[in-house]
């Protein structure tokens, strides 16, 4: 009859469980389930954000921001090594960088993130390296609803959590069957699971609203796009000018070589030989005593 009573128990702590997970996906955000008490602070950076993220008043939202720039620099390279020491000041960070050449020119991209409060200092500054800015846009994604509804879900789990917990206590008290144990500690591993996704899920969500990012591309001075004046393009007329001097100059360089390397050998190799028979026979006439009557 006990045993009987136990697993009743059991299984009606099982089902609520499952009514519990299914009732947070879609549970108004900043309530839990009636009677259950509130969770210690979440055990991660950030943690003071957890309550004042469910406000829906505007206060303490909760907002993702980017920035994008495409920036005209004089060099692509020093242009990085400014942006980089730029962020350290902000005590920021680099996420990504990528540098190529086009047309033997170095050009590339970087993406940063800084604190959020210095955001629109950061991109001041940015846009002061450039000789022209090319183009800039920023977008802002408020959070807040998302992440109270995963406070919520964490609530309620950490409930069902604590409710599994003393209900292993009682299955090992009262009945010690290893089966009985193992079905409630799997289903309380589950729990836990769930848990620690939604705490790294929230904490994703804190340290994106944290730092705001910043996606630069940089464009060489030289291959900045030139603005028309009666279809005459000055700028592109310049840099085709440059790539065919730079051509010019290659075919000359290759032609010395050609010459250096190839050409004289050869032509040492016919000469020198005709040379020397002229040289003999020159000899061989000389020694010759003229003959006169």
């Amino acid at each position: 009859m006990r045993n009987h009573r136990i697993h009743i128990i059991f299984y009606t702590v099982l089902v609520s469980a499952l009514v519990v997970a299914c009732a947070a996906a879609t549970q108004t955000p900043g309530r839990g389930l009636d009677g259950v008490a509130p969770p210690a602070q979440p055990d991660y950076a950030g943690e003071s954000k957890g309550g004042s993220s469910t406000s829906t008043a505007g206060q303490d939202r909760m907002i993702v921001r980017t920035a994008q720039l495409s920036l005209v620099v004089t060099s692509a390279e020093s242009g990085l090594d400014q942006i980089r020491s730029i962020v350290a000041g902000l005590q920021g960070y680099v996420v990504d960088t990528r540098l190529w050449r086009e047309n033997d020119q170095l050009r590339g991209t970087v993406t940063v993130r800084v604190p959020s409060e210095a955001l629109d200092e950061a991109v001041s500054t940015f846009k002061g390296l450039a000789v022209k800015v090319q183009s800039e846009s920023g977008n802002s994604q408020d959070i807040t609803e998302q992440y109270s509804d995963l406070s919520a879900q964490l609530r309620n789990l950490e409930a069902t959590e604590q409710e599994l917990r003393e209900l292993l206590t009682t299955v090992r008290e009262k009945t010690g069957k290893a089966e009985d144990i193992l079905a409630v500690y799997r289903e309380l591993a589950s729990i836990r699971g769930q848990i620690e996704q939604i705490k790294g899920r929230m904490q994703y969500l804190e340290q994106t609203s944290a730092m705001a990012a910043v996606t630069i591309e940089l464009i060489p001075d030289i291959l900045a796009r030139p603005i028309a004046v009666g279809g005459w393009r000055p700028g592109g007329t310049v840099a085709n000018a440059l790539r065919a001097l730079l051509g010019t100059l290659q075919t000359l360089g290759d032609a010395a070589i050609w010459a250096l390397f190839y050409l004289v050998p050869i032509l040492a190799a016919l000469v020198v030989p005709f040379g020397l028979l002229v040289l003999l026979w020159r000899r061989r006439r000389s020694k010759v005593p003229s003959s006169k009557s």
